[in-house]
């Protein structure tokens, strides 16, 4: 079996699907693993150490996705790159489903089994594969450290000679995987945080984090068993 990762294309995206130390194990199953050159410049892992991982890198990108029984990759797949895939194929990504129809179907036509990494339930069996909640967790921390390097007021309070600096203020809103990271992060930096959430429920993960909960009633949430509103 050849599985092969091609180097993520879309603008500004930096993240890799797979990293020498999966490669290795991958290999140890038997498995063929071949990825695009220059795969991981971006954080900084050499080719030479996919290559000591045990996987053959390939500068052609047209000959690498055809070759490939799996094919591992982040973003959702061009659709001018369907076509290069052999029929039988599988696809494993983000794909965003339920606004790509033309481009499922164009995967259905072509009889590639595509694995939307994100549809994947957030259950005790299925929670070693859940890419969602590990990006939405990044996405948390990220959008505090952007917020902060953007704003002119510093987060925590500052007691200076010349004055106090009160902490910056900081809401969050959603109390989910992000926006639970989110608050972490932001108290973590000394801000005084305030969060809400349309589910009444995340009351408590809010608090156990050392921010204020903000009420705001607006009726049936729709909240489900598995957490979603």
């Amino acid at each position: 079996m050849k599985i092969v990762v091609p180097k993520e294309i879309f603008p500004g995206e930096t993240r890799v699907p797979l990293l020498p130390s999966a490669v290795k194990k991958l290999v140890a199953l038997g498995a063929e693993v071949l990825v695009e050159k220059s795969l991981a410049e971006s954080i900084k892992v050499t080719d030479a150490e996919y290559e000591d991982a045990g996987a053959t890198i390939v500068a052609d990108r047209k000959e690498l996705l055809g070759d490939g029984d799996i094919v591992l990759r982040l973003r959702p797949i061009p659709e001018d790159e369907v076509d290069l895939l052999k029929s039988g194929a599988i696809h494993v990504s983000f794909l965003d489903p339920f606004d790509s129809r033309e481009l499922v179907e164009k995967l259905a036509a072509k009889n590639i089994s595509a694995i939307s990494m994100e549809m994947i339930p957030r259950s005790t069996r299925a929670q070693k594969m859940d890419a969602l909640s590990s990006q939405a967790s990044l996405a948390g921390y990220m959008s505090v450290i952007l917020a902060a390097e953007r704003h002119q007021k510093i987060l925590p309070m500052m007691m200076t000679p010349a004055g106090t600096i009160p902490p910056m203020r900081v809401m969050i809103c959603g109390g989910g995987v992000a926006g639970l990271q989110a608050i972490a992060t932001a108290k973590r930096l000394a801000a005084r945080v305030e969060a809400t959430d349309v589910r009444a429920d995340t009351e408590e993960q809010v608090q156990s984090l050392g921010a204020k909960f903000v009420k705001v009633d607006l009726g049936e949430t729709g909240a489900t068993k598995d957490g979603y509103a």
